[in-house]
């Protein structure tokens, strides 16, 4: 069995936790709950011809007075960057928490949802700077943890790039 470790990272109340819940469970609660140290979900998926078990890492989120302990990061195949697409600060944390990341796990691939889709006429997130992104090489999806929308694909993307294979393997 493969197993790859996945961190959720990402500012407080982003949607992280709500994230997990719809991809492992299919739900999605309106009510905010904290994440206090760190929660693992596990789902198992298929990327290729492997089945692999995904053990996502639900840390806190990070404000400014609270920072990422790096430790968790440790092991990590891969991570998830989570904006809140209704505050625009959340995408200058992701930046640098994708710069913290990859001092401690080194180049592994990540994927950036900017969550909230189902607000997008109150997104704060503008195209020119998910544009930006996606022109270093970002994986940017659009998701929302209510609706559910993109986050399949994007714990997909994910799971295949860490076992090597590209979008059309």
């Amino acid at each position: 069995m493969i197993q790859k470790k996945i961190c959720m990272l990402g500012a407080y109340a982003v949607g992280k936790t709500s994230l997990v819940s719809r991809y492992v469970q299919s739900l999605f609660s309106d009510k905010y709950h904290s994440t206090v140290g760190v929660k693992v979900d596990k789902k198992t998926v298929k990327a290729g011809e492997d089945e692999v078990t995904l053990l996502l890492w639900d840390l806190y989120g990070e404000d400014e007075f609270q920072k990422i302990q790096t430790s968790y990061l440790r092991g990590s195949a891969g991570y998830v960057l989570v904006v809140d697409g209704t505050r625009k600060e959340t995408l200058a944390r992701a930046v640098v928490l994708q710069n913290r990341a990859e001092e401690v796990t080194g180049k592994v691939p990540f994927v950036l949802m900017i969550n909230k889709a189902d607000l997008a006429a109150q997104w704060e997130v503008d195209e020119p700077a998910l544009a930006e992104l996606a022109g270093r090489g970002w994986p940017v999806f659009k998701t929302s943890a209510k609706t559910g929308a993109g986050v399949e694909e994007a714990f997909l993307t994910l799971a295949r790039g860490m076992m090597g294979l590209s979008a059309s393997d």
